[in-house]
């Protein structure tokens, strides 16, 4: 509320001020020399230490506020008391009282900022300018309420409020008022309402008010484009904005919702007039960042307005392409050259917009087309669909918008392949146009209904299609090898599952996608992604072969068995390590594969465990897969044990002793590369594997003749790691043979302990105790022995 003066105005308040200052200081120079002479007569304390000075208070706020504080709170408590004594106490005055009342105190407080300002108390007599506003909306208060009670509120609000607005500006106008700053935006402020409120009073309907409210924004506009800068243009802006965007809401949905062509015209005129503002806003804002968005705004009326004039005329599924035509068309007025470069700006964003709107709108086909045959998955082989739209939809409720849809999108790919020129923008504008042509060429199918196996055709052709440019460097220049790649990936996904429905189309599908992809990866750029994609279409061919031709799974599982070689060939010539890893995961999965559809098989299975075993071990003998060879270790010994569960064998050896003699040798051949192996390292894994289930099985054997062999065995590999001084042998052979023998003698030991009296427990038990004892007391002895020789020492 406190605001800086004119420079004239300023300058005598300054001499004022200096003159009294200088006044002021011949005053206090005058009281200093008197009580300089008062003090002479006096004697003087000591003096007072520094430290104990208090320090002076800070204040925490600022004069001006302070000011401005004061004066906001009594203009408030001034308000509210006015409120109080019209709604109150206006009926206890007579009818002179009120005009008396209505006169004098309206004049008085309206006059009341005349002498302020002249006396430089400008920020007085804001606050009492605001008062005398206040007291003006009261008095129409207080003159509805006594003289004009036959108005109705609506219509005599849209009076009042004109009223106010012209008063407030006039006051705000006047010459010696012209410097407040608070008059005029309160009038801009009132100005607001007459119109709406006058069309509500009429009855104009929705139409109406939606017209008084942008004949509202218009003026709102015309001011703050006039005005200068300051709280009367920021009030217009507000204003504009405000009831602006009001009123083009009320009109789109006028529009959205006409019945008729003359409906649709009437909400088109304002949706026209509302953009013409904007338009000039547009041209004339000196912001850039405004003119931008009204320009975008501008762009999106139009669009609407003209669509709701021939919306009603179309058929439903039309509508939105019609929108998208109009939506192009202002790319027409983006190349005019006369438009300034902000307005072409938000034309064309206003154009990317309804393009944008238009794809989503397309977009829950696409969706359906590439997700909906994965409903075949829990219908293989059911029979063919009757055309592509149940093959895509298996049963699922239909879209409303089928025939618009490749050609929304059509569009808005041809408007990128031919709009976009800028060299930055160019590359992205060309992925927008592959996406946009694949995804019309995949919902064109669905469109149309065509047959079943033409649907197939047409996706086989797409992946074909898109794998082409992918393989060729110039025709992925432009976009890179990656987006086509990707895809054709999702294509051939949606292709296999709408493959399912029939034996020849899996087949015939899945047959021309692994050649297709296999293909595609000698281009060592794109092997990464076609090389897995080939083994996995490979494998999924495999198992649809074999069901085809009434294999039984375990049967089949013998084909799927070429993918993981056919993949450890690849890996090893594979000059991408990402390829060579990938091409490894993907066989090792169609190796699970093939091992769970031979598990009903054990003979089969056994088979089919050993060739994965040979094929691991192909892989490890590449220096960078040696680990490669433990897992083929693993998948023989596997192979071995299914094999001799198979043939019936129950004896642990003949599944542990082909693993340990191996193991033994490769730890013999260790030792001599390394004569510093541990045993327990070379010789541990292998003895371990046999003697300790052999074991296990001798002491629930009823028979003598495992305990009496391992026996011999557990001796054998005793003397031998005492003769080489091998810890491994000795101490597991040593340890094997004493539980052994433990075990035989153990039914006799339970003979000799019913034989035994009862006190030959206890008596062993003490005489344990005993000899521990005198062990601990000798040993005390040796103790006090040393310290006592110690002692003698010194």
């Amino acid at each position: 509320m406190t605001h800086v003066p004119p420079p004239a105005e300023e300058l005598r308040l300054i001499d004022a001020e200096l003159w009294r200052l200088d006044a002021r200081r011949a005053q206090l120079l005058t009281r200093r020399a008197w009580l300089v002479g008062q003090l002479s007569s006096i004697p003087q304390p000591g003096p007072v230490p520094t430290g104990a000075m208090p320090a002076p208070h800070r204040p925490e706020t600022t004069a001006p506020r302070v000011q401005n504080v004061l004066l906001l709170l009594g203009g408030l408590l001034l308000t509210i008391a006015a409120i109080a004594f019209t709604v109150v106490s206006w009926g206890h005055l007579g009818s002179a009282g009120r005009s008396l009342v209505l006169g004098a105190v309206t004049v008085a407080v309206l006059a009341a900022p005349l002498p302020l300002l002249g006396r430089g108390l400008r920020s007085t007599a804001e606050a009492v300018a605001g008062l005398a506003l206040a007291l003006t909306v009261l008095d129409a208060y207080a003159l509805h309420a006594t003289a004009l009670t036959g108005v109705t509120v609506t219509a005599y609000a849209a009076w009042s409020s004109a009223v106010l607005a012209a008063l407030w500006t006039g006051y705000g106008r006047l010459p010696r008022t012209r410097t407040l700053r608070l008059p005029l935006p309160a009038a801009l402020t009132a100005a607001q309402l007459p119109l709406p409120l006058g069309a509500v009073a009429a009855g104009t309907g929705a139409y109406g008010i939606s017209g008084a409210l942008l004949v509202t924004a218009a003026i709102d506009t015309a001011v703050a484009l006039r005005a200068p800068a300051g709280p009367v243009r920021i009030t217009a802006a507000v204003g504009a904005y405000g009831v602006g965007v009001w009123g083009s809401l009320g009109a789109v949905w006028l529009s959205w919702t006409a019945g008729g062509p003359g409906a649709g015209a009437r909400a088109a005129a304002l949706l026209l007039f509302a953009a013409g503002v904007a338009a000039a806003a547009a041209c004339r804002d000196r912001a850039a960042g405004h003119a931008v968005g009204l320009s975008l705004t501008v762009g999106l009326l139009v669009v609407t307005a003209l669509g709701g004039i021939v919306r009603p005329a179309l058929p439903a599924a039309w509508t939105v392409p019609a929108h998208l035509a109009l939506g192009i068309a202002l790319l027409a007025a983006v190349r005019a050259g006369r438009l300034p470069g902000r307005v072409r700006r938000g034309l064309a964003l206003a154009s990317a917009a309804v393009q944008g709107l238009a794809v989503l709108w397309a977009l829950p086909l696409l969706v359906l087309t590439l997700f909906g045959p994965a409903g075949w998955a829990v219908r293989v082989w059911s029979g063919a669909p009757g055309g592509a739209r149940q093959a895509v939809s298996v049963g699922a409720s239909w879209l409303p918008q089928p025939q618009a849809a490749p050609l929304v999108l059509a569009a808005v790919a041809a408007v990128l392949a031919l709009a976009v020129r800028d060299a930055a923008w160019r590359p992205r504008a060309l992925l927008g146009v592959l996406v946009l042509g694949w995804s019309a060429l995949m919902v064109v199918p669905v469109v149309l209904d065509v047959p079943y196996p033409a649907a197939l055709v047409v996706e086989v052709l797409a992946t074909a299609g898109l794998l082409l440019p992918a393989t060729r460097r110039r025709a992925a220049r432009s976009t890179g090898p990656l987006p086509a790649l990707l895809l054709a990936l999702v294509t051939s996904v949606s292709l296999a599952f709408l493959s399912l429905p029939t034996r020849s189309a899996s087949v015939g599908v899945l047959t021309a996608l692994t050649v297709l992809f296999a293909a595609a990866s000698r281009k060592e750029r794109l092997a990464m992604v076609t090389v897995p994609a080939a083994l996995g279409y490979g494998a999924a061919w495999a198992c649809a072969v074999g069901a085809a031709a009434g294999w039984a799974p375990p049967h089949t599982a013998l084909l799927v068995l070429l993918v993981p070689a056919v993949a450890a060939l690849t890996a090893s010539r594979a000059a991408d390590a990402r390829t060579t890893l990938a091409a490894e995961v993907t066989g090792a999965a169609a190796g699970l594969v093939a091992i769970a559809l031979a598990a009903g098989d054990p003979a089969l299975l056994s088979l089919v465990l050993s060739l994965a075993a040979v094929i691991a071990a192909g892989t490890a003998l590449r220096a960078e897969r040696r680990p490669a060879a433990h897992a083929a270790t693993a998948l023989l010994a596997t192979a071995a044990w299914v094999r001799l569960s198979a043939w019936g064998v129950t004896a642990p050896e003949a599944y542990t002793a082909p693993l340990s003699v191996p193991a033994l040798v490769m730890g013999a051949l260790r030792r001599r590369r390394d004569p510093g192996a541990s045993s327990w390292v070379a010789y541990g894994p292998g003895l371990a594997a046999t003697l300790v289930p052999s074991l296990a099985a001798a002491w629930s054997d009823a028979y003598a003749t495992r305990p009496w062999l391992l026996g011999a065995g557990a001796l054998l590999v005793t003397l031998l790691g005492a003769r080489y001084r091998l810890r491994a042998p000795l101490l597991l052979g040593g340890g094997v043979l004493v539980l052994d023998a433990l075990h035989e003698l153990a039914p006799y030991l339970v003979q000799l302990a019913g034989l035994l009296p009862r006190w030959v427990p206890p008596a062993l038990a003490g005489l344990l105790l005993l000899a521990v004892g005198a062990t601990y007391e000798r040993r005390l002895r040796n103790v006090r022995r040393a310290r006592d020789v110690l002692g003698r020492m010194n």
